[in-house]
């Protein structure tokens, strides 16, 4: 049964919901079967932390659904939403965006009064896929979702040689004469927002396009470092409204794409935004960039790599520091994140993943894994393999 609450915002009831959410054909889902290639270099797969999890899933509760039915249901263990240091991979957080949005018909979750039905985003790519410039691309897109979304609107500013994606909250009027401030939302929705519309504009012109600084209307939230990687190490929070600046000089970039690579990118897009177009421009990025060339036990020491990078350990050791970084830190969170592809994704043993990581022993794998992540190894494949 479906109703209309407050706001004309469409509600259905949680029993028929979650039947629809049993019935769902997975197939139309991406994969999260397929075995990852353990040829080297290492990929640049990724994983999401558990916070992301749980934010892409508030939308669930609030319906008065069963949100465990739809972790189950991609292959993830509801258990892991109890660690906070818990990750999943890239795939698997993809497959869940993409079942939230086939059962709320509305692939914003829910943070908009209006609907963000499924199949937007397609119609979005149609939207932009044959404007000339990033420009123009971005001012369609921006279109676009105002008319899709009622709460939210884009602008694109262009001064000198900055360029500003703006976001504001829309006032919304119930009776005429009402001048009621908008309303603030979660740090989420302003972010879903942003991931949609960047990952769409470096994807329109092939390449990362590199953010001087991001700013945020809303209060820190906890998965800070997170959107340091996604967006900038120059972070603002509690601004006047949103916004993502970047050197003007790319709005006149031509539009590399066509209809042909478009459809190869909606395959995964856009819950693979969060891992396809991070920060690449800082010095840690970099560094992760030159170990994925290598399989782990190979990479160098710290003095090594200094003198690869023409510097001296102590220069890169405090231009490291300055990023809130570490060598160390690096090479944890690539092991990190190949440990958990290879542990949800292949049938390797225990054993073997920890060589391919480059441990001598499991042991220390083991204990390496439960720090980064609050779970053993062994813990985390079988919470997969429920």
């Amino acid at each position: 049964m479906e109703t209309t609450g407050s706001g004309g915002t469409l509600r259905r009831s949680p029993g028929a919901l979650n039947a629809k959410i049993a019935q769902l054909d997975c197939k139309n889902l991406p994969s999260t079967s397929k075995l990852p290639e353990m040829d080297t270099p290492i990929s640049e797969k990724g994983s999401i932390s558990i916070c992301f999890v749980h934010e892409a899933l508030a939308c669930i509760r609030n319906q008065g659904l069963d949100p465990n039915a739809l972790l189950r249901q991609v292959g993830i263990s509801p258990e892991l939403l109890a660690s906070p240091h818990a990750r999943v991979s890239s795939r698997h957080y993809g497959a869940l965006w993409h079942l939230i949005a086939q059962t709320l018909d509305d692939e914003f979750f829910g943070m908009d009064s209006h609907r963000m039905k499924a199949g937007s985003f397609t119609l979005l790519c149609h939207a932009v896929i044959h404007s000339n410039t990033l420009e123009r691309a971005l001012l369609r897109a921006m279109r676009f979702l105002r008319l899709v979304l009622d709460d939210l609107a884009g602008e694109l500013s262009r001064e000198g040689d900055l360029a500003q994606i703006v976001l504001k909250d829309v006032p919304r009027i119930t009776q005429p004469g009402d001048n009621s401030p908008a309303t603030s939302r979660r740090a989420f929705a302003y972010g879903t927002y942003m991931i949609i519309l960047h990952g769409l504009a470096c994807w329109i012109v092939g390449r990362r396009i590199p953010l001087s600084k991001a700013d945020f209307c809303c209060a820190e939230p906890a998965f800070i470092d997170e959107w340091k990687i996604l967006f900038s190490q120059n972070l603002h929070f509690n601004q006047a409204h949103c916004s993502l600046s970047f050197p003007a000089s790319y709005l006149d970039m031509a539009n590399i794409q066509n209809e042909r690579s478009m459809k190869e990118f909606l395959r995964s897009a856009p819950a693979n935004f969060l891992v396809k177009y991070k920060n690449s421009a800082s010095l840690s990025a970099k560094i992760r960039r030159r170990l994925r060339q290598w399989h782990p036990a190979a990479w160098p020491d710290f003095e090594t790599l200094a003198h690869q990078l023409h510097s001296s350990s102590a220069t890169l050791r405090r231009r490291l520091d300055d990023e809130g970084e570490s060598y160390r830190s690096i090479m944890d969170e690539l092991r990190r994140d190949l440990a958990i592809s290879l542990l949800s994704d292949t049938q390797l043993s225990i054993s073997d993943i920890a060589a391919e990581l480059g441990f001598a022993e499991s042991s220390a794998f083991h204990r390496a894994f439960k720090k980064w992540t609050g779970t053993r190894p062994g813990e985390y494949r079988c919470s997969f393999e429920r």
